[in-house]
């Protein structure tokens, strides 16, 4: 029994700097994309939106990840009944930013894809020289 009990102790410290672990990253790539995004917006660039987009979803997955380790030292019902609504929280968040920046994917290929159509050609260009061409190119 006693060994049992040691394993158990060992498991919830090594649970405990997983959880912590994963705050502390999820903090760091918030504060990364929070600044990464403010510089690119200094740089009037579009993207800002979608990176910002981003960098909070990888967050909040890093955060989720730390709820659901730390459900595995959970004893009480109480407190379960609190992580699981926590977890529900920020996933429904995750889903939300997931969908806003495939919005954000399709808003901005559909700009680039009218930047970057074709012009229509003039119309300037007349039978004739149309011909002279045609004969320059059948004589090469």
């Amino acid at each position: 029994m006693e060994i049992i009990h040691e394993i158990e102790h060992i498991l919830e410290i090594v649970v405990e700097a997983a959880v912590i672990l994963c705050n502390v990253i999820g903090i760091g790539v918030l504060l990364h994309a929070i600044i990464s995004s403010l510089i690119t917006h200094l740089k009037k660039d579009d993207s800002v939106r979608l990176q910002l987009a981003q960098g909070i979803a990888l967050a909040l997955e890093f955060k989720l990840g730390a709820e659901v380790l730390h459900t595995v030292t959970v004893r009480d019902w109480n407190e379960l009944g609190i992580l699981g609504a926590i977890v529900l929280l920020r996933a429904a968040l995750a889903f939300l930013i997931h969908w806003e920046i495939k919005m954000e994917r399709e808003h901005a290929s559909e700009h680039t894809e009218v930047l970057e159509s074709p012009a229509l050609e003039p119309e300037s260009e007349t039978a004739e020289t149309k011909e002279e061409q045609q004969k320059d190119n059948s004589n090469n």
